[in-house]
């Protein structure tokens, strides 16, 4: 794999893990409930770590001058690689407005591709879909840095005579799924039932190294994931 994987880790994780993997990531920096600044911010981290700001907390009258001071300095105390801008609630213009405003720092910044398209920074994209093609998912952003979200998952079609239902696979669960689409980077299964045919499709670890090998043939720079699924 040629592009590096970032591993998202809380702070319980952080400070849990017998060894960090080679590149952790701070998951996540939060708006403060009580005022216009942010909340859970690293004590200490490792040099060469990516910091996240993600939206878990609704933005709502918080300071973008102040914000974009406050990251800086963690992000030059620690030496970070990066910062992800981790936004995934639409149409808020608090929201693009601190956006525009991190993308302004002098370090590699990512945002979300939901406040990424008027900007002149990287974007960070979701996992592609199970029956998408990478290249497909990244067309849209072709001529930009893209950061990748990297993730394993699954979903279920199940055929009946009504029609053709999806759903996804629980936490933890691991059908057997004999066949691969080595195009879509996942595997498959197919099962009968009772008038009914279930159609399974999975991306496991490996399924995923070769993602983020073509990944890396297409232009992506790099990924990130979750230490919890991933690490």
């Amino acid at each position: 794999m040629a592009i590096p994987l970032y591993l998202a880790m809380t702070a319980a994780e952080f400070s849990g893990s017998a060894g960090l993997p080679v590149h952790p990531a701070w998951m996540a920096c939060h708006f403060s409930p009580y005022g216009t600044g942010l909340t859970n911010l690293p004590k200490q981290l490792p040099k060469g770590s990516l910091l996240i700001l993600n939206d878990r907390t609704p933005i709502h009258g918080h300071d973008p001058a102040r914000i974009a001071s406050t990251l800086e300095e963690v992000l030059q105390r620690w030496e970070c690689s990066g910062l992800l801008i981790d936004f995934q609630r639409p149409g808020c213009s608090e929201a693009a407005d601190i956006a525009a405003a991190l993308a302004e720092l002098l370090c590699p910044t990512a945002v979300s591709d939901l406040y990424a398209q008027k900007l002149d920074c990287p974007v960070f994209l979701s996992a592609p879909p199970l029956r998408k093609p990478l290249g497909e998912h990244l067309a849209p952003w072709q001529g930009r840095e893209i950061w990748l979200e990297a993730a394993l998952g699954g979903e279920r079609a199940t055929v009946t005579e009504k029609g053709c239902g999806f759903a996804p696979l629980h936490t933890g669960e691991a059908p057997e799924c004999p066949q691969t689409d080595e195009a879509l980077h996942c595997r498959y299964g197919i099962r009968t039932g009772h008038n009914c045919i279930q159609f399974t499709i999975r991306r496991t670890r490996e399924d995923l190294d070769a993602l983020l090998t073509e990944a890396a043939s297409l232009g992506v720079t790099q990924a990130v994931g979750l230490y919890q699924e991933l690490g």
